[in-house]
């Protein structure tokens, strides 16, 4: 009985991790994908800028994610 119970456990907190897993992944792809369609509509850069962004956006995707957010997104308000 302890290891049926055990097994059950064991796959609900299985399936939780995975759960939380994909919601993150999903988060992260989003966030990609909205920093590389900004990087590529901002009007505060120009052409070579964006070329340069869009590159680094999808070669290092989660990291030149956050470098964009941080450092160029804010041209666009200005």
């Amino acid at each position: 009985m302890d290891v049926m119970f055990g097994s059950i456990v064991s796959g609900i907190f299985g399936l939780f991790a995975f759960l939380i897993m994909a919601a993150i992944s999903l988060a992260c792809f989003a966030f990609w994908l909205w920093m590389l369609i900004h990087a590529i509509t901002n009007k505060g850069l120009g052409d070579g800028e964006k070329i340069v962004w869009v590159i680094v956006i999808i070669f290092l995707p989660f990291v030149g994610s956050l470098i964009y957010f941080f450092i160029g997104r804010p041209k666009g308000g200005r």
